[in-house]
């Protein structure tokens, strides 16, 4: 990066895992995109306190959302309403945002 001249503008993240553990990290998100109740409370359990963690997390918000979620269908309708304030349970979530905010200061 730093030979193209382009280290200020460039940011490299790497997923390791889905993009589902996103939206386990703002389960309020999910409960309003997809038109669901009762999940927000559902974020103080141990296994959503930190959903990077999960190594399914697709199947997880399957299962959690009574097979409601579909990946694109189901990001459409989740992305709109994601925090974007810290708040977020997942850590990669918040490091990406984070990141973004750098390039674009």
């Amino acid at each position: 990066m730093q030979k193209s001249g382009r280290s200020s503008s460039s940011l490299i993240r790497i997923a390791c895992r889905e993009l589902e553990n996103f939206y386990l990290g703002d389960l309020a998100a999910v409960e309003k995109g997809l038109k669901l109740k009762g999940l927000v409370r559902k974020q103080r359990n141990k296994k959503f306190r930190n959903p990077d963690s999960l190594a399914h997390a697709a199947h997880e918000l399957s299962k959690l959302t009574g097979n409601i979620y579909q990946k694109v269908a189901g990001s459409r309708a989740i992305a709109p309403f994601l925090k974007i304030d810290g708040s977020n349970k997942s850590h990669s979530f918040n490091v990406l945002l984070d990141g973004i905010r750098k390039i674009i200061e």
